[in-house]
């Protein structure tokens, strides 16, 4: 398949070993962590995550290629933790940018550029007949929260438990295991179902009648498509109990489809949080949904208002200018689509390596094509961090930088090939590790740790039934994943 956004420079994918050297990257990996709390400014993105003395500080990105301060090259996967579908560099998006800044940035009164992007998110989306934008995801969702709040006079916000992530702030973040500084009242205001589950719902509903808010969760997700009648479950019940049904499309939002998930599986939410691909890497979130809801962050309410999101930078120039070029790129050329192929033939290839070398039991991909994570499991193939290090660092050393197979349409057959054949080189030492039964004496140093983690046991959402918990980038819970995406 021939892409039109290239590639620049090389990454050495041979069955040996390459011989990368980290001394730059480290060096301004440990000055980071004298500087930045967790030495990252995403959990995701925290060396913690890469093995020990590999974890590499980039410089530039070329379409499906990264380089870092070593001058490595690597073909890299994830993308911006799912944010880049288009390719690093992606030129188009650059000119429209770059463009949009060279007229002004940040002015007293709206710009043209809202109301362009306004009206193409409209149109694109099934479920949006109003849009307010913003930077981060964070935002959106915080603020979809306090929409459905202050529309149903209810309290409870019911989040689906066995997915990751859906927000930094307090209604959320308090459920983690890092819930440090959330004052108990928050979290208390927070209940969990689980997903594909409508009697975890029911049951959510029966506990706390005629308090539930909003809920709120992911379509889908990279390792969980909704089973038959799920999602037109919850349309019936938020109707019937009066909740407001809220879709986080941040990453199924133009990775799934253009229109988002809810054009793909046919349901309408009330409301919708967007953010990554919407931008190709540039900051740009939104929250989109029924008028009358929307409005109640508006002027024209007879109801009591809601202060919804009023930020300096929310609707500054280049983050919509790169919305409205991603836009465009999606109109010429089915960038899903090419996502949907290459995956497959990475999924191919890196399914036939491990079968050949007798390890499909322990190497596994996951997950919708556009969006592939893969598993790694011990010698009694079981879930191992010790086991999904020593695959990273064989990557590493190999030339791929790949916490998850998430693709984009930038990386070529050449990419995929070689991914292949990096994956083929690793997988002679995972086997080695799997015949001896640990990987002693073949990981150099720690295995990566879990991005969400406390000292002590972490607390459960109230009301949350058993069998919560989850991965996020990397893998979900069959990976063993040291990494969910922390942070929007």
């Amino acid at each position: 398949m021939t892409q039109t956004a290239g590639s620049t420079g090389s990454a050495t994918t041979a069955s040996a070993p390459a011989r990368h050297r980290f001394g730059r990257s480290d060096s301004a990996q440990r000055r980071l962590h004298e500087l930045v709390p967790g030495g990252a400014h995403t959990y995701a993105r925290g060396s913690d995550q890469y093995p020990e003395g590999m974890a590499p500080v980039l410089v530039r990105g070329s379409g499906a290629r990264v380089q870092d301060l070593d001058g490595n090259w690597f073909v890299e996967y994830g993308m911006g933790l799912r944010a880049v579908t288009l390719g690093h560099g992606y030129e188009p998006v650059v000119a429209a940018v770059t463009r949009a800044a060279s007229q002004g940035v940040n002015f007293s009164r709206p710009s043209v550029w809202e109301l362009q992007a306004a009206e193409r998110f409209c149109a694109q989306v099934p479920g949006a007949e109003m849009v307010k934008f913003a930077k981060n995801g964070s935002d959106v969702t915080t603020a979809a929260i306090k929409l459905a709040r202050a529309a149903t006079g209810r309290d409870l916000v019911a989040v689906c438990s066995t997915q990751p992530f859906f927000s930094t702030d307090d209604w959320f973040v308090g459920t983690t295991a890092m819930s440090a500084g959330i004052p108990a009242a928050h979290r208390d205001l927070t209940v969990g179902f689980r997903y594909n589950d409508l009697d975890s719902v029911r049951a959510v509903l029966d506990a706390h009648p005629g308090r539930v808010a909003a809920l709120i969760l992911e379509q889908a997700t990279a390792t969980a498509e909704p089973a038959p009648g799920f999602l037109e479950g919850l349309r019936e019940l938020a109707d019937r109990d009066g909740f407001v049904l809220v879709f986080d499309e941040m990453i199924t939002g133009m990775r799934w489809a253009a229109g988002g998930a809810q054009s793909v599986y046919g349901v309408v939410p009330d409301l919708s949080t967007w953010g990554k691909a919407l931008g190709n890497g540039f900051s740009v979130s939104a929250l989109a949904g029924r008028a009358d809801l929307m409005e109640v962050g508006g002027l024209n309410t007879d109801d009591p208002r809601a202060f919804l999101l009023s930020t300096t930078h929310g609707a500054e120039t280049t983050g919509l200018a790169a919305y409205l070029a991603v836009a465009d790129a999606y109109a010429e050329r089915d960038v899903v689509g090419i996502m949907e192929a290459q995956g497959q033939r990475l999924r191919a290839g890196v399914e036939q390596a491990a079968a050949e070398a007798g390890l499909s039991d322990h190497v596994t991909v996951m997950g919708r094509s556009s969006c592939l994570v893969f598993g790694t499991r011990d010698t009694e193939r079981n879930p191992s961090q010790a086991f999904r290090t020593l695959f990273l660092q064989e990557l590493l050393s190999r030339g791929v930088l790949a916490q998850s197979f998430v693709i984009s349409a930038a990386h070529t057959d050449a990419d995929v090939d070689a991914t292949v054949e990096a994956v083929r080189g690793a997988l002679v030492v995972y086997g080695q590790a799997v015949d001896a039964g640990t990987t002693d004496g073949l990981l150099q140093g720690r295995p990566v740790a879990p991005a969400m983690r406390e000292r002590a046991a972490p607390r459960r959402l109230p009301d949350t039934l058993p069998g919560s918990g989850g991965g996020g980038e990397g893998g979900g819970g069959d990976a063993g994943a040291g990494t969910t995406e922390v942070g929007s």
